[in-house]
Formats: structure tokens, C-alpha cells, sequence
């Protein structure tokens, strides 16, 4: 995993880095003082881990997260403050460091953010043409394209919805589409992917699949109607 230490503090940032060096997969790549160079720094390349101070000049570690909202980086905070601890779990950090920082203390931290790295990787795979593989849980599951209903965003999670069964999953709707075979799926809003054969009734405004009412985006409208056949 490639990192960023952002903190104003020298020495913390020299004790993050010494224990960062005896993690073989972590690369520490950048250290900032201050969290406006490093959301420069983000703007432009790919990190996939920042541990990240909070009360700093001109921008904080909290304001520097809520920038960053919709990038794939995971966040560690690191603070001698234990009272932000609410707000910052609220940006769905993946942990809360308190200064001084333990090495027992940082592996546990590493190792929460490996297993978001790992999950993220292993969220929407198709092994073949037939099934797609979805974590749920800790559990990796087969589900059958035929058995797929639709698909529905929520946040920074997609919902898989088959007739006996709802997986949540992390993972973009996009990412959702690209894997999803174009010849049984197409997208009918920025929130929802359908299967065609599984539409029941086209209504004003949207459809029904197996009961549920979605909606149809006018800019997706066109692209469904060239897709079924009405007599």
C-alpha cells in the first residue's frame, strides 16, 4: 500500500514513518506539514493510504477528509485528541489513532486498512459468463446473472437484489455496470441498473420489477426503449 504522513508535528511525522518502515507492504511515498500541499499532492496522484493529523494551521485533518469524499483513499487519523473521535468515524475512517501511537497500536490500524483494500478488490468479479463473485461479509458468494433482479447504489454501497436475497456490497454502480454483461443489464437511472427480462410492467415514470417500482431518468430513457419489445 502507498501512503501519505500528513502532520504538522516533525516529530510525529518521523515516528509514523519509523514504524510505517517496518511494515513490508507499506510504502510511505510523501510526508506534508500541512493538509493544503497534501490535497495538491491528492488532486493529482493515487494514494491508497493517509495517516492523517487533525488539528492542523489553515486546514484540518477533518476538512481535509471531507474534501476528499469520493476518493478511494483510506484514512487513518492520528491525534493526541481523543474528543473527535465521533466526528471522525462519521467520515468512515478506517481507525482513530491516539498520539502517542503504539507499534502494537499501528499494525492493528494497517490491518484494518488492508482488509478495506482487500475488500474493495474483491467486491464485483466475474469468474465466467454466468456468475458474478460478491463479497457479503467476510464470505465471497456466488450469485447467478439470471438469479439478478437489479442493482441499486447507496452511498458507497451497491445493493444486489435477487428474489430470495439482498447483498450489500462497497462499490461504485459503475463499477457494477462495467461487469454486469451489456446484453441482459442496462442502466435506467443514475441509482439503478435492471435486468430486462425480469421487467414486469413499464408505467409512467419508471417500471416494476417482481413488485418494486423504479425509476426511469429521462436521459436513460431512449437507450431503454431500443432495448425491449413492444407490441
Amino acid at each position: 500500500m502507498t501512503c501519505l504522513i500528513i502532520d504538522d508535528n516533525p516529530i510525529a511525522r518521523a515516528t509514523l514513518n519509523q514504524l510505517a518502515i517496518q511494515v513490508k507492504d507499506l510504502d510511505v511515498i510523501s510526508e506534508y506539514c500541512n493538509a493544503i500541499d497534501a490535497y495538491h499532492h491528492l488532486e493529482t496522484r493515487e494514494t491508497d493510504l493517509i495517516f492523517l493529523d487533525i488539528e492542523m494551521p489553515e486546514m484540518s485533518g477533518l476538512e481535509l477528509t471531507r474534501n476528499l469524499r469520493g476518493k478511494d483513499t483510506i484514512i487513518i487519523f492520528t491525534t493526541s485528541k481523543k474528543e473527535y473521535a465521533a466526528e471522525a468515524f462519521e467520515l468512515n475512517v478506517a481507525d482513530y489513532l491516539v498520539k502517542p501511537v503504539t507499534p502494537a497500536r499501528f499494525l492493528q490500524a494497517v490491518g484494518k486498512a488492508r482488509e478495506i483494500m482487500e475488500s474493495k478488490k474483491e467486491d464485483v468479479q466475474v469468474k465466467s459468463d454466468e456468475f458474478i463473485f460478491v463479497r457479503d461479509s467476510s464470505i465471497t458468494r456466488r450469485i447467478k446473472f439470471d438469479d439478478i433482479l437489479y442493482a441499486e447504489a447507496m452511498g458507497d454501497y451497491i445493493k444486489f437484489y435477487t428474489k430470495e436475497k439482498t447483498y450489500a456490497i462497497h462499490g461504485t454502480l459503475k463499477a457494477a455496470e462495467e461487469k454486469l454483461p451489456s446484453s441482459n443489464f442496462i442502466r435506467v437511472h443514475r441509482s439503478y441498473i435492471i435486468a430486462l427480462d425480469k421487467i414486469d410492467t413499464l408505467q409512467e415514470g419508471g417500471l416494476v420489477i417482481h413488485g418494486q417500482f423504479l425509476p426511469i431518468a429521462d436521459a436513460y430513457r431512449k437507450s431503454l426503449n431500443s432495448r425491449i419489445n413492444v407490441f
